[in-house]
């Protein structure tokens, strides 16, 4: 059996995958629309997505370094609250692609809060 560490690190890198292939998929369909439609982004939007983007990323590694108690919590948090995130994404995408890649970056999600919720380290 895997090592529960390795597991939600894969899940987090899935995670930060899928997203990527969303906007990949996006851009080569010519669905892409900067700020879904919103206007001009500012650099402080771009900012904020950046930061949003980079959590993925950055729960990969605290996910491998953090101690158990805290590293448990946070992938909850951390999973809890891009699942609320997606969510109220899935209806703003036009694209059955999109939608198919959000529910399975919810499934991940789900699948990362119910392994660190079992963890028993």
């Amino acid at each position: 059996m895997l090592d529960t560490r390795i597991v939600l690190s894969g899940l987090w890198a899935a995670l930060m995958l899928t997203y990527l292939l969303g906007d990949v998929l996006r851009i080569f369909s010519g669905d892409f629309e900067a700020m879904g439609g919103m206007g001009e982004a500012t650099k402080g939007m771009w900012l904020g997505i950046a930061v949003i983007m980079v959590i993925p990323i950055i729960m990969l590694v605290l996910t491998l370094t953090l101690p158990n108690p805290v590293n448990r919590w946070s992938n909850i948090i951390a999973a809890g609250l891009f699942f609320v995130f997606t969510i109220f994404q899935v209806p703003t995408y036009p694209g059955a692609y999109d939608k198919f890649l959000l529910v399975v970056s919810l499934v991940f999600n789900v699948l990362t809060v119910w392994n660190a919720w079992t963890w028993a380290a």
